[in-house]
């Protein structure tokens, strides 16, 4: 049993004891099946604590869908409907347009992995946006079709070792590069689009309270690492996504209407060696192959080049660089 909050001065509650007794509003509950370390399950919460109770979702099929709705039970404590691999934004749009006909104020969530986003559910999404319906739309990325068996997708990185993607003879890893996904969703000249990742929630948290307040489309794009696909341990997801921004990896940027307007600077921007040991699927760059030095020289000017367009490199110490912002450690989020 909670002990009651003290009182200080005129007979006022101590507010920190009061926050503290507050529940926090969770639009997904704890329970799921998700796996330990999973940046998506993670990335979910945080999104809808952030919007709040006023607000109906779509999800595309994939491992969110999969481990918070196995039937007959559900996760979710919001109205919350599952569609197909690439008509979430589609069903978003017509739930947004049937509460728009009824006068309804409630905002849209459509939300998608990386396969349903980048591939699949790309001609929906783009139409989405086109069309200008009031929807915030949420990608998961998490660099692979995890729940279909770790195929490669138009978001998994260079040189990543996947099912469909494996090193050998011909190859060191997928050839392609990650389709640079925010351009193309920057091209449609939205109010707002913005990248974030799971290492840091405060900005997770502020990007959707700002998305939800847009009227119109709006677009964000969250690192989510999947233990199970990327070869880590469960308990490093976080120390693996907070290293794919300090390398220059995953850019943490903000776009309105096409032009970038915000960056998460680099305090000491690391090299790409500190990011990609730590996971299996990129361990056939650290053979005695020789091409495994070319292909890890080739990562790191792909880190440099972000690092240069979107001048990522900061300038001394800044509360809300890529060392100063909040973080998430074990056992809790750390401010």
């Amino acid at each position: 049993m909670q002990s009651a909050p003290k009182e200080g001065v005129a007979g006022q509650h101590n507010m920190e004891e009061l926050r503290k007794l507050q529940p926090r509003y969770r639009g997904l509950e704890a329970g799921h099946r998700a796996c330990q370390g999973c940046g998506e399950a993670l990335a979910a919460r945080l999104v809808t604590e952030a919007a709040g109770p006023d607000v109906i979702l779509t999800n595309a099929t994939g491992c969110l869908e999969v481990f918070t709705t196995p039937w007959p039970q559900s996760a979710w404590r919001l109205p919350w409907i599952h569609s197909l691999f690439e008509n979430s934004a589609a069903v978003a749009s017509g739930v947004e347009a049937a509460l728009k006909a009824q006068g309804r104020s409630t905002k849209v969530i459509a939300q998608g992995g990386d396969g349903g986003t980048f591939d699949i559910g790309f001609q929906a999404l783009s139409g989405m946006l086109e069309r200008q319906h009031n929807i915030l739309y949420v990608c998961y990325d998490n660099e692979a079709y995890m729940n279909t068996g770790i195929q490669r997708s138009g978001s998994t990185p260079h040189a990543a070792m996947t099912t469909t993607s494996p090193p050998g003879k011909e190859r060191m890893g997928k050839r392609h590069m990650k389709k640079d996904l925010l351009s193309i969703i920057a091209a449609h000249h939205i109010p707002y689009a913005a990248s974030a990742s799971v290492a840091y929630p405060a900005d997770i948290r502020r990007k959707v309270r700002r998305a939800v307040s847009i009227e119109g489309p709006t677009f964000l794009l969250i690192h989510s690492p999947c233990p199970l696909g990327w070869g880590i341990e469960s308990d490093v997801s976080i120390e693996v996504a907070r290293l794919a921004v300090q390398t220059g990896l995953f850019p943490v940027i903000e776009l309105e209407r096409g032009e970038l307007t915000g960056v998460m600077p680099i305090r000491n921007p690391r090299p790409v060696t500190d990011y990609l040991k730590l996971q299996n699927r990129f361990k056939h760059l650290f053979t005695d192959d020789p091409r495994a030095r070319k292909e890890r020289e080739h990562v790191q000017a792909l880190a440099d080049h972000n690092i240069e367009i979107y001048q990522l490199r900061g300038e001394g110490v800044d509360a809300l660089d890529t060392d100063g912002a909040d973080t998430v450690r074990r056992g809790g989020v750390v401010d």
